[in-house]
């Protein structure tokens, strides 16, 4: 079987890579020369686990292959995937210009029958609008072409993408036509052999799936975040209260974990586009409206106590950074909490020094000088009035405080993903702060 994917971007790489490791073969186009050079050779712009050994595989086994030209990526394949980016507006909503934009190439080129497929994340609706478009250059080229769309959206975690996609949970399609139903179905045998459902529905509802799905994730992440600040208030610890809920089956212990906020490609940007759905359908969201409010707050809690602590003039303070990405196995820093802490900091006076595992060029590009970059985490705590931790890489669990003593010009730790045990923080004598539980006083008799 032949597939095209348009766009190399996070979703397309991971799309076209893992269905070549099927044995499908592959043609990915993008437009940017340098990134399909790239590629060809093997390199793989994005940091996701698994990803460049996969490719390299499937390069080695001729399965997959890159191109500029969407034209010759199309002539000889049964399905085309559309995994091109789709940006917020000014307002939250999703920019379609891009995947209309290939909607239209498409349709300008193909010669004969088609499934062409929206991976991309995209609004309720947006599959009949390829549809029309492709329809639209048809029509000026005075050609009749039957060809089907579909809605597939993806559900990869960025960190354990190669994994979600060869193991799904479940493969939602959104149809019109039994013709393309056989194609798909085609499509995912070795999926369905391994014995992973594939859910067949119309269209609107697999395009709602994918947004109410995040929706759900981001609502519970901004419900224990909520809690986690009352916890505070009221003594008790979140802790506790995580595993109090979460061993509930009807709930479970998945993201109910507090932090400093959710961030990414995804979340931020899908339950914006939903609201702003639903708002031109004339229909309040207020639930996701609330979720949106308290992610924007929640990244500026550690903010918040770090005030608390030094007060709220931070010229002269130094603090180090642990984290910069928005998760952990990605150099992903799009919406990252990292980011408003950074700003936030730095217009009360402070300066930042900072260590992420793989995400400093990233950073690099989007802060330029404004930080320092640290070559390892315990560079970042020389002369630190302060660690604050954001990402909870598996490196900065179990760290040598003694060495952290030494360095930093005071034993302070605001701790934004709770990796520590206050008890054995209390211990060795640091300041403590985390997110829903009591802060810890550091003791001067305490030892490490």
């Amino acid at each position: 079987m032949n597939i095209a994917v348009i766009g190399t971007g996070y979703v397309g790489l991971v799309t076209g890579t893992c269905f070549a490791e099927t044995g499908v073969n592959v043609v990915c186009v993008d437009i940017d020369k340098k990134k399909v050079a790239m590629l060809r050779n093997g390199e793989v712009p994005i940091y996701e686990p698994g990803l460049d050994a996969l490719l390299e595989r499937n390069l080695d086994k001729n399965r997959i292959s890159f191109t500029t030209s969407l034209q010759k990526a199309i002539k000889d394949c049964d399905a085309v995937f559309i995994a091109v980016g789709t940006p917020p507006d000014e307002d939250g909503s999703a920019d379609l210009k891009y995947v209309l934009g290939v909607a239209r190439e498409i349709g300008q080129h193909m010669e004969d029958y088609k499934v062409i497929i929206t991976k991309s994340t995209v609004p309720v609706g947006t599959s009949y609008k390829v549809k029309a478009a492709v329809e639209e250059e048809l029509v000026q080229r005075g050609v009749r072409i039957p060809f089907d769309v579909a809605s597939n959206p993806e559900f990869l975690k960025e960190g354990s993408a190669v994994d979600d996609f060869l193991k799904p949970d479940r493969i939602v399609v959104g149809i019109e036509s039994k013709r393309a139903e056989k194609v798909m179905r085609r499509l995912y045998k070795p999926f369905l052999m391994n014995g992973h459902p594939l859910l067949f529905m119309d269209i609107f509802s697999s395009e709602m799936t994918k947004y109410a799905a995040n929706s759900m994730l981001a609502t519970k992440i901004s419900f224990m975040n909520d809690i986690a600040n009352l916890c505070e208030l009221v003594g008790a610890n979140v802790d506790l209260v995580r595993k109090g809920i979460g061993s509930d089956s009807r709930i479970g212990n998945k993201f109910i974990y507090p932090g400093t906020g959710y961030g990414g490609s995804c979340f931020p940007k899908d339950v914006q586009a939903l609201v702003r759905t639903a708002d031109e359908y004339g229909h309040s969201l207020e639930v996701l409206k609330a979720v949106e409010a308290v992610n924007y707050r929640q990244k500026t809690t550690l903010v918040e106590k770090i005030k608390k602590h030094f007060g709220n003039d931070l010229k002269g303070k130094h603090f180090g950074l642990w984290g910069l990405a928005f998760k952990p196995k990605t150099d992903d820093m799009r919406e990252a909490p990292s980011l408003v802490i950074i700003e936030e900091l730095k217009a009360l006076g402070a300066t930042i020094r900072a260590y992420d595992p793989v995400a400093m060029h990233e950073a690099e590009r989007i802060l330029g000088d404004s930080i320092e970059y640290a070559k390892d985490e315990y560079d970042v705590a020389i002369d630190a009035d302060a660690l604050i931790v954001v990402t909870e890489w598996s490196e900065f669990r179990m760290p040598n405080f003694r060495i952290l003593e030494k360095l930093m010009n005071e034993r302070t730790i605001f701790d934004g993903r709770n990796i520590y045990d206050p008890e054995e923080i209390e211990e060795i004598g640091f300041n403590y702060y985390s997110i829903g539980r009591a802060a810890v006083t550091a003791q001067e008799t305490a030892k490490i």
